[in-house]
């Protein structure tokens, strides 16, 4: 699948009342794709974070899960991920989501965390839709 992956951040944006929100939604409207990586964090910080329920999460993932193709975690996203980190100096975590994308053909991610701008491999554009 060709387009449009997402990071965590852009997901847990959702939760926001902030403009950073709108921007999430409006990205999120056409569908994409995140893996199940993104799923798990974005868990985490529902729970830990938002305060939310194990039954809350599971209900705002679900409309996430609803919306965007997920990329399972599989051997070859793990090669390609320790791959990525040692080249571009990733994080353990952001070198797995960068690969799941990859991996799965997208040819855009939007992250906050990533370097805006970065192109991953001649094929992967990082984009930081919240920066200025």
């Amino acid at each position: 699948m060709s387009g449009d992956f997402f990071d965590t951040n852009v997901i847990l944006y959702l939760l926001d009342a902030s403009p950073k929100a709108d921007t999430a939604e409006r990205l999120l409207q056409s569908g994409g794709v995140i893996s199940t990586q993104v799923l798990n964090e974005a868990l985490v910080n529902c729970i830990r974070k938002a305060d939310m329920s194990w039954a809350e999460a599971g209900e705002f993932l679900g409309g996430i899960r609803a919306i965007c193709e997920v990329h399972d975690l599989t051997v070859d996203v793990h090669d390609a991920g320790r791959a990525l980190g040692e080249r571009y100096g990733f994080s353990v975590y952001d070198s797995m989501i960068v690969a799941a994308a990859l991996v799965s053909g997208c040819s855009r991610i939007y992250s906050e965390d990533m370097q805006d701008g970065l192109l991953v491999e001649g094929a992967l554009r990082i984009v930081n839709p919240f920066a200025g």
